[in-house]
């Protein structure tokens, strides 16, 4: 039995709202696959970018006075091919998000009124650029001390860390990915928001809460030292004072 389309074109039903989605779906699709192939085909440059944190010539090193790098190495026949593709897949997430976030925004746009529609471009304009803060912020503070901890962390002399790609890899998609998507909070919060999900006022009273809330998120991603959990908590409690500072605005 075909889905039932509404008589009024200015009426969408449920299935013309799932056509909606699976078009925005598929575009976000492509745009990553696009992306991650851009990534794949140029695997030098991609490379360089990937593995310059773990170089002794890195910027963030010779800024600090840092002696650190460290070799990396592959004990799998097919190491190498798939952490290029998670490489590349990385890239292509990071090339595409605005393309992603632009289509989310096509989607949810016709269901909003005029003033909701200028704050919500608001919001996602914001979400963009705070998306490419977190990965630099992942990438050149919290990234670089991580690796330092851990590579220059042993429980005996006798015991020397020699650090796998794939290790290495994993450790980059946690600490720039999930950095840049954590600086997404304010987007989140400022979309709830316009919704009537989330006030300032709601925020205001949690913050406490909020605080130690980010302190367990930055020691699950970071080491278990002070430094490192402080680089993190600090920028994204400065985020959540955003979301306030946002949601108040848009009053």
């Amino acid at each position: 039995m075909a889905p039932v389309r509404s008589a009024d074109p200015d009426r969408m039903t449920f299935w013309d709202h799932l056509d909606v989605l699976r078009g925005t779906l598929f575009r976000s699709v492509v745009y990553l696959f696009a992306f991650s192939c851009l990534g794949f085909i140029f695997k030098g440059i991609l490379s360089e970018i990937i593995l310059a944190p773990s170089r002794s010539s890195f910027c963030v090193y010779r800024i600090l006075g840092w002696d650190f790098g460290m070799d990396l190495i592959n004990t799998e026949v097919s190491g190498q091919f798939f952490v290029h593709l998670k490489a590349a897949l990385c890239a292509g997430l990071v090339l595409s998000f605005p393309f992603i976030l632009y289509e989310i925004w096509k989607f949810i746009v016709p269901a909003l009124y005029e003033n909701e529609k200028k704050a919500l471009r608001l919001a996602f304009t914001v979400g963009g650029a705070l998306f490419y803060a977190g990965v630099a912020c992942g990438y050149f503070v919290l990234l670089p001390v991580c690796l330092r901890f851990f590579v220059d962390y042993t429980i005996s002399p006798e015991i020397a860390n020699t650090i796998t790609i794939s290790s290495y890899m994993s450790m980059f998609n946690s600490m720039v990915m999930l950095v840049g998507l954590a600086f997404e909070f304010p987007t989140v919060v400022m979309v709830l928001s316009r919704l009537g999900t989330v006030s300032a006022e709601t925020l205001k009273g949690a913050r406490k809460y909020a605080f130690v809330a980010i302190l367990i998120f930055s020691a699950i991603i970071t080491p278990s030292d002070p430094f490192s959990m402080l680089i993190l908590t600090a920028p994204l409690y400065l985020l959540y004072e955003l979301s306030i500072l946002l949601c108040s605005s848009g009053k």
